[in-house]
Order: structure tokens, then sequence, then C-alpha cells
């Protein structure tokens, strides 16, 4: 929807362009996306991924779509051997092709597909406490020009997005993302206590609502393991109407 002119993404992809205009362009990426799902912690490893058109009954156009970035397998391993010596249990992936949680974003972002890439899935129990220890491991990489991108959803109720808005729904869709941010942002928050609010995020206001199922928002918690600070800058945005933030550290 982002890239065939949806209306209700046009915050989201001014602020993507905004974003990778302002950053120094990295010589690579890596993506944890919030489709895909393993029993552990899986990396693409392939030099030339294939694209995964995983969603359904869309325009011809969308599946016409082309990002022939390259992989990396080196960094691939580094991924793969950090996550090991974590303590994580990890394993690569040649065959496995790049889905929407890559390739939407980043030819918003870098549409020459000229940056390496690799994915990473999130892990199948979705377990906040495991992905918030799967972005410390990520932590120890050579990351001064490497972009890592939390690609999920902070709200993400599909239901809702096709239901006559509100005012219970917009302000139950408005407390939980005023949490997200505080949790995310706050200077007076210290480490321990914003990782732990990270890991119990269902006692935050309305969280089941905001995510019936938690896989769009644990992308966020692999990046903060990663950062393990607040975030420099946050974007309070609207998309497909409803109140949605993005993070950058």
């Amino acid at each position: 929807m982002p890239l065939l002119g949806d209306e209700g993404h046009h915050e989201m992809v001014e602020n993507l362009i905004e974003l990778a205009a302002r950053i120094k362009k990295p010589s690579a990426i890596i993506v944890i996306s919030a489709h895909w799902e393993e029993e552990i912690v899986t990396v693409t490893s392939g030099a030339n991924p294939a694209l995964i058109y995983d969603y359904y009954g869309y325009p011809k156009e969308s599946y016409d779509i082309k990002y022939p970035c390259p992989g990396s397998p080196f960094l691939a391993d580094q991924v793969y051997q950090l996550l090991s010596a974590g303590g994580i249990k990890a394993r690569q992936d040649k065959q496995r092709g790049f889905d929407h949680g890559l390739f939407i974003p980043l030819k918003i972002m870098y549409p020459e597909a000229d940056i390496p890439c690799i994915q990473l899935s999130l892990v199948e129990n979705l377990s906040p406490k495991e992905h918030l220890q799967i972005g410390n491991a990520l932590s120890e990489v050579d990351r001064d020009d490497i972009l890592i991108i939390g690609s999920g959803f902070s709200f993400h109720n599909m239901k809702a997005f096709f239901t006559t808005e509100t005012h219970e729904a917009r302000a139950m869709n408005e407390a939980f993302e005023q949490w997200l941010i505080d949790t995310c942002s706050s200077t007076s928050i210290d480490e321990q206590e914003r990782g732990q609010r990270l890991e119990n995020w269902q006692q935050a206001p309305f969280a089941r609502y905001c995510h019936p199922r938690e896989e769009h928002l644990l992308p966020l918690h692999v990046c903060y393991g990663v950062a393990k600070t607040a975030c420099r800058e946050y974007f309070e945005l609207s998309i497909i109407n409803k109140k949605s933030s993005m993070y950058l550290w």
C-alpha cells in the first residue's frame, strides 16, 4: 500500500524518505521482520535472495515490485556467530528470500537497491525477554555504518483498521502509544526499568487491543536490546488512520 500511493501511508513514506536523507548511508542493513518466525533465530545468508510476496489480494502491480539488493553472507555469518556466542540458538538459511518487511521500507528509503542486506527472523515463542537478548547479542556487531531496522508496527490490530473509528478506540490507541513513547524516549527511566517495561509490555494500557498478537511489536525489542538507551528521537504518525510511532537510536 505505501508503494501504490495509498493516502493512509503518506506520512510513513515521507518520514522514511526524510530519515534516509538524514542518516549516513549504511554499508549494510540488518532487518528484523515481523513477517518471519522460526523455532530458533534464523539469518538469511544467500548472496542474492529473491523476494517473497507474502501478501494476498492486492493489485497485480504489487507482485511486480522489484528490489534486487544483494545479500551479505559475510555479515550473516558474523551475526550468526554473535548470536551463538551470546547463548542464543541460531542458524543460517541460504535459500530464504526477503519478505515485504524488508523490501517495502527499503524501496522507499534506498530505491537504488545497492546496499547489501540480511534479514533476521523472530523466534516463534514471541518471548519479549528473548528478543531483548537477541538485540543484546547483536550489539556486538561492528555497526559504525550498519543500519539495523526493526520492521514492524506500533499498532497492529487488523480488525480495528477495518472497523468504524470510535472515541473509545481512539483513546485506547493513544494511551498505548503514549506508554510506548514514554518507555522508549524518557531519560528519567533507567535502563533496568526500561527493559522491564518492554519485557512486561502486556501490562501497558490497552496492550492487547493494540497488539492482539505481538509479532509486530517485537522488532522494537530487538532494536532496544542493541541500543540499551533512550531513543535519540521519536516520530508520531498517522498510518491508516491510527496513531503510530517510529523510533531512532
